[in-house]
């Protein structure tokens, strides 16, 4: 185990045209490993940001074991400017690919929690359209929720639900996590059914390992399995977790996660 050392490197990444330009908090974390070891990044859900329990004790791990550590906050989330009401997955995923991209990281482990975890799948596809130069090692995927906006969102909305994303291109509803309500638009529900992954057989070339509570209220664990379906080329494991919540971030399900990595590396 190398020297644990407290060096963070925070700096904002400017991501998007002109016109549509928005500052990106990271903070990265610097390797301090003589052997070079994949990168651990970070990609948080809907309203969370990166200074999460998982996404620290995922910090923490990093600097245990000398790993380059990279966090970042989307646009709308955290620290990071632009408009929440103007988030998509699309603008999600390609602040994410600047991040990883600016970060120089060659190969890395992508640690997604519930929207991360469709997050971290868009990543590998338009990495490898784009020809980016990093490789995905292995993917950590807590509680995810691919294509969340049209499986578990859109086939319940109610007809004041409706009306309300074609009045006032929005709608909101109560929140188990903040006394804010959550807030989902219609340009995030449109923008998320052309990046549907649950579509075909998703090839992420690494092995995979999904983290998965069984009484989580947001993304049933139906949801996991099926999201295994359309893994069939790759080494996956599903843990599921009997009285385990959405968030997982009890000290249990921390040292999962823990352990999900270190299988990876």
């Amino acid at each position: 185990m190398s020297e644990i050392s407290n060096t963070l490197v925070e700096k904002a990444i400017s991501v998007g045209p002109t016109g549509d330009e928005r500052e990106i908090a990271t903070i990265l974390r610097p390797a301090t490993s003589p052997v070079e070891k994949p990168a651990l990044v970070w990609l948080g859900g809907y309203r969370s940001d990166m200074a999460g329990t998982k996404a620290i004790e995922m910090d923490m791990f990093a600097a245990e074991h000398g790993l380059q550590a990279i966090r970042f906050d989307y646009s709308g989330h955290g620290l990071s400017g632009g408009e929440f009401r103007q988030g998509t997955i699309s603008r999600w995923t390609e602040e994410a690919l600047a991040v990883i991209s600016a970060s120089a990281a060659k190969r890395v482990i992508l640690v997604g929690s519930s929207m991360g975890g469709w997050i971290a799948l868009r990543v590998i596809q338009e990495a490898r359209r784009l020809g980016l130069p990093f490789e995905v090692a292995g993917l950590v995927l807590i509680a995810p929720a691919p294509d969340f906006t049209v499986d578990l969102i859109e086939p319940h909305l109610s007809e004041a639900e409706k009306q309300s994303l074609a009045e006032r291109g929005y709608f909101e509803e109560p929140s188990e996590y903040s006394p804010e309500p959550n807030i989902f638009t219609r340009a995030l529900i449109e923008d998320g059914r052309s990046n549907r992954v649950l579509t075909g057989m998703i090839e992420t070339g690494c092995p995979v390992h999904i983290l998965q509570g069984m009484k989580d209220p947001d993304v049933p664990y139906k949801h996991a399995l099926k999201l295994m379906e359309f893994l069939p080329a790759d080494d996956v494991v599903l843990t599921l977790v009997r009285d385990g919540d959405h968030r997982l971030s009890r000290p249990e399900d921390i040292a999962r996660m823990k352990a999900a990595i270190a299988a990876m590396i």
